[in-house]
């Protein structure tokens, strides 16, 4: 089989969660001996034409196609006008292989121009699947503005993209919904969660000691919920007891975005996978307090490395936690967050390491690559046989 994965760029060239799961994508494709043409772009220092981030086996299977990314000066939309420009030259880049491909799987805009032209009748191709992570522009909003955004620019060209594609790829429970109040027809709607390498899954956690050390992962952005949980660790950390929680920050946090307190660290932007797991396996507990998601790799790789969850009830994180290994609330509230963190301050122990434990095993048993990719490559040769 040939696959054509058309990408808004792959991890660690482009950071992101969809970048992190095109890269798992393309990897795990390759490792079963999948041919796969991969077009994405850079934003990094490393040498994109080394693939350095790939064994030689993998790249063996592996095509990488360097595609330009637009730029522009910055103007309302220009994000969506950007997204269509790239679009048109993916379809440039892939115009003369269309014949050799067996199925186009497109992450986000990326296939947007290919799309319209298949649509269009112009073309001839194989059938294309769109994956636009989390639907997030029809998740409620951190603010008016992103609502005012979400309906003049996103809204409808990812209707429009979800109803040409042939098939569109789910991560599953509240996405599932969103998808088909779109119109996409059931039987055109393929769900495979995401999940993290085996070899990143902790064979135990570490149990919890007097200090309960709890995490934050990722980069500062409106939609993350990152400043109701900062109002949140300012307003617990008033409170006299107080001192057995310590709140970690990884990721490019801006200076003038950090809180000064004491029992707040910041560990800046950590790309070393080693690294960044011993981070999180010193952790107990992760936060991801999002107004909007998708299936969150930092919930992913925080159950991975035995972390119990605080979350909200958004995109498919309702099928990562549950009372078992975590808390879930259904908005970033302030108020919701102290009382969780409260909790914390006083809870046993034990309770916490039974939570911690459960995330592991639901790691083990459901959101490994190494399973997932049968699904995917099952659902692929289905999508084969009825769509051509």
């Amino acid at each position: 089989m040939h696959i054509a994965l058309v990408t808004d760029g792959i991890w660690p060239y482009v950071l992101g969660g969809m970048q992190k799961h095109s890269y798992y994508l393309c990897k795990y494709l390759a490792q079963n001996k999948i041919k796969v043409d991969l077009y994405h772009f850079n934003q990094s220092h490393y040498d994109i034409k080394a693939m350095d981030f790939f064994t030689e086996e993998e790249k063996t299977y592996i095509r990488s196609i360097i595609v330009d990314l637009p730029k522009t000066h910055l103007f309302p939309g220009h994000y969506i006008y950007e997204s269509y420009q790239y679009s048109k030259n993916v379809y440039q880049a892939i115009k003369g292989h269309l014949n050799s491909y067996d199925f186009i799987y497109s992450k986000g805009f990326a296939a947007w121009y290919l799309i319209e032209q298949k649509h269009a009748h112009k073309i001839k191709c194989a059938p294309i699947g769109v994956k636009f992570h989390g639907y997030e522009m029809f998740q409620k909003p951190p603010s008016f503005k992103s609502s005012i955004q979400n309906a003049l620019f996103l809204r409808y060209p990812v209707k429009k993209i979800s109803l040409q594609a042939d098939v569109v790829f789910s991560y599953g429970a509240k996405i599932n919904d969103i998808i088909l109040s779109l119109g996409v027809n059931p039987a055109n709607m393929i769900e495979i969660p995401s999940g993290v390498e085996e070899n990143f899954v902790s064979k135990d956690f570490m149990p919890s000691n007097e200090k309960i050390k709890v995490i934050y992962l990722g980069r500062y952005e409106r939609r993350k919920g990152i400043e109701e949980l900062n109002q949140a660790i300012e307003k617990f950390t008033q409170h006299k007891k107080s001192s057995r929680l310590e709140f970690h920050f990884v990721g490019p946090i801006p200076e003038d975005k950090r809180i000064i307190i004491e029992s707040v660290v910041y560990h800046g932007e950590v790309r070393d996978k080693t690294l960044l797991q011993n981070i999180l396996r010193s952790a107990d507990v992760l936060v991801c307090a999002s107004w909007s998601e998708g299936m969150p790799n930092v919930i992913l790789e925080g159950m991975a490395s035995g972390l119990a969850i605080i979350a909200t009830n958004v995109g498919a994180s309702g099928i990562l936690v549950d009372h078992n290994n975590g808390w879930m609330i259904e908005h970033p509230e302030v108020d919701k967050l102290v009382d969780i963190f409260k909790y914390l301050q006083q809870m046993p122990l034990r309770e916490l390491d039974q939570k911690k434990a459960a995330s592991l095993a639901k790691m083990h048993e459901s959101f490994t690559w190494e399973k997932l990719i049968h699904r995917l490559i099952d659902a692929i040769k289905n999508t084969i046989e009825t769509k051509h």
